[in-house]
């Protein structure tokens, strides 16, 4: 029988941010795959230093904006920083490249995804960072990685779905490809990038080396296409197959008389369970259906029979009876719905901040909580995406430059003023902008 949360965190410590407290990261990042990889790491604890021009990135400033918010908080930068100090920094003056490499000196790893070059362009590449820490762990996440021959292509989310072939898959099969409704590729890119810190962090550990990780959105979403890269590669055709599943039948939404289940036979066992549930005992263990193959071949007529005794009952009903009886269902639902429901909530996927007061008297939003939960060290969202430049004195402080220093740094531009958020134009990023 599962435990209870209690049970779970029974001997949790309180006195830690996380597995990967006293790691440092140097975040140079922008949109979402970057700032996604800098999200999971400062969500498993360590300290995270998000570094932006002066005049902020393009998440600060994407619509949707978080209802009851002044100034207007965006979907993106509230998801992706949250647990992060922010340092506004511009990169293309030599003084802010200074204090960049100081920063990447005291870092374990680093963190960027501009295209390919550009931070070696303007003096903060790999080979700059590893002269002044030889052992750094330094991660590049672009659209199609630091070598090959579309690398020095401008890359993104969609183009990484459309040229890897899932959006040839994807949507229903007589209408056109769709494109996922989440940024997926860019969420793969930076799970993948995190998790390669991780794997590199141990490597140094073991033997003093660092090294230079290169993640591209298209290899992230090759190597998550259900082993479809290597079919494909042998010659086998893959159809659009909607709702529907390539390796089980029945198995796809259904309508209810007030809703719509995704439900369906994955193992042999549970056609013989649905077989009699629906009113068709003999076909439980009939040869022309009693095997995943035969009932593929049969697809249509499978899931007209389900279909149809769906059709005339109520959803909770049948995801009452279907979970009684072992059958795989659930509901098919909006955000809207996810986010009120209970286990969801249980489960610590929305998390607000103490209380509803957040920055500047805002209402503190419900923030997406991490998805790994861990016994010991536990994570949580432990403050809210900070405003541009929130840590410029704190961060510099630590690096020694006086308060004289910081005052003149921040009448040349080289950081931001600290009084508020970003001007409302971003800088384009991939390093579009120009020194």
């Amino acid at each position: 029988m599962p435990g209870s949360k209690a049970d779970f965190y029974r001997e949790a410590r309180r006195d830690l941010p996380g597995p990967l407290s006293g790691v440092r990261v140097l975040e140079a990042t922008t949109t979402w795959a970057g700032p996604m990889c800098g999200c999971v790491l400062a969500d498993f604890g360590a300290d995270v230093i998000k570094v932006e021009h002066p005049a902020g990135e393009i998440a600060r400033r994407s619509p949707p904006f978080l209802p009851d918010t002044n100034p207007p908080l965006s979907f993106m930068h509230a998801t992706l920083n949250r647990n992060k100090r922010s340092l506004s920094l511009d990169l293309h003056d030599q003084r802010g490249r200074d204090l960049f490499l100081q920063l990447a000196a005291r870092a374990d790893v680093v963190v960027e995804n501009f295209k390919p070059g550009t931070l070696a362009r303007w003096g903060v590449g790999y080979e700059d960072v590893r002269r002044v820490r030889p052992d750094t762990v330094y991660v590049s996440i672009s659209g199609y990685g630091q070598w090959g021959p579309d690398s020095d292509r401008v890359g993104y989310d969609p183009l990484a779905q459309a040229e890897s072939g899932f959006l040839s898959l994807n949507g229903s099969p007589d209408g056109e490809a769709v494109k996922s409704p989440t940024f997926l590729a860019d969420d793969l890119a930076g799970l993948h990038g995190a998790l390669s810190a991780l794997a590199a962090l141990r490597h140094r550990d073991a033997t003093g080396e660092g090294q230079h990780i290169d993640v591209a959105l298209l290899d992230s979403l090759l190597f998550q296409s259900t082993g479809y890269l290597t079919l494909a590669a042998m010659g086998v055709e893959l159809p659009r197959l909607g709702n529907e599943f390539r390796i089980a039948a029945p198995a796809r939404s259904y309508a209810c008389r007030d809703g719509d289940v995704m439900a369906g036979v994955l193992l042999d066992s549970h056609w013989k369970t649905l077989a009699r549930l629906i009113g068709r005992p003999e076909l439980a263990d009939h040869p022309d259906f009693a095997t995943a193959a035969e009932r593929i071949a049969r697809r249509s007529e499978v899931d007209a029979m389900v279909g149809g005794w769906l059709a005339d009952r109520a959803r909770d009903e049948v995801l009452e009876t279907f979970r009684e009886a072992g059958i795989p269902a659930a509901p098919v639902r909006s955000y809207m719905e996810a986010a009120a429901d209970p286990h969801v909530l249980e489960r610590d996927m929305l998390q607000r901040l103490g209380s509803e007061e957040g920055q500047g008297g805002n209402v503190s939003p419900p923030i997406t909580g991490p998805a790994a939960k861990f016994s010991r060290t536990p994570t949580r969202v432990r403050h809210e995406a900070p405003t541009l430049g929130a840590d410029d004195d704190a961060i510099l402080d630590e690096l020694g430059v006086s308060a004289d220093e910081r005052a003149a740094l921040r009448e040349a531009g080289i950081i931001g003023s600290g009084a508020s958020e970003a001007p409302s134009q971003p800088i384009p990023p991939n390093g579009a902008r120009k020194p």
